[in-house]
């Protein structure tokens, strides 16, 4: 950003972008990464007791542990596993075969998404940009292996510590695949601001950007 002659910005991030957006603001908050809004977190949960009032969950809460657990182990995240340990297999497959990675964005821009309603020329765009960038639909697998294979520590580790130089919005969309209590949030940094939208699902800032 600062090459780009901002030398002061906020930045935005949800799934692999939240990953980048705690980086930013790690590296470069306060003094130029100002402030920074997260969706789709995965904060770490606080140590708590029995008699701890932030122990007792709230039935949003509930809610959205039951939705999580049943996309992290009802065969939903097969993807991320397979993408984290062979992602160079995968891209062989998806390069080959333009309607391959068609069906494998499909699939997920349906199922991850609040029932929106996607046109062709929307699918073309998604696909075509994992298509045609310069590595290909590798770039993004092999995300996937580096985020879980680094020398010191996974990329959600080191995204789980506090910051609190940079403030920080977290927005939630109840459709989203990962929710986790909202007080966790205070574990990542100075949250001033928090929304909650029952629009929208894991896109968002495609799906519904007005709201985000």
């Amino acid at each position: 950003m600062i090459s780009l002659g901002y030398s002061e910005y906020v930045v935005q991030g949800g799934d692999i972008g939240y990953l980048v957006t705690r980086a930013i603001a790690l590296k470069y908050g306060p003094q130029h990464c100002r402030a920074y809004h997260l969706n789709n977190v995965a904060p770490a949960e606080p140590p708590r007791t029995e008699d701890d009032p932030s122990a007792q969950l709230s039935a949003s809460d509930l809610k959205g542990l039951a939705r999580t657990q049943e996309f992290t182990t009802g065969g939903e995240n097969a993807y991320y596993l397979l993408q984290s340990t062979k992602p160079q297999t995968l891209a062989y497959s998806l390069t080959d075969s333009p309607l391959g990675l068609l069906a494998w964005l499909y699939e997920k821009l349906v199922s991850w998404t609040d029932n929106y309603p996607w046109t062709d020329d929307e699918i073309l765009t998604w696909v075509s940009i994992y298509y045609f960038s310069t590595a290909g639909p590798a770039a993004c697998l092999n995300l996937y292996y580096e985020m879980e294979h680094g020398a010191d520590g996974t990329a959600f580790d080191k995204a789980k510590k506090y910051i609190d130089d940079v403030p920080l919005g977290v927005a939630r969309f109840e459709k989203d695949l990962i929710l986790l209590p909202r007080a966790w949030n205070q574990t990542l940094g100075p949250v001033v601001w928090e929304s909650v939208s029952e629009k929208g699902g894991h896109f968002p800032t495609w799906e519904c950007p007005e709201v985000i």
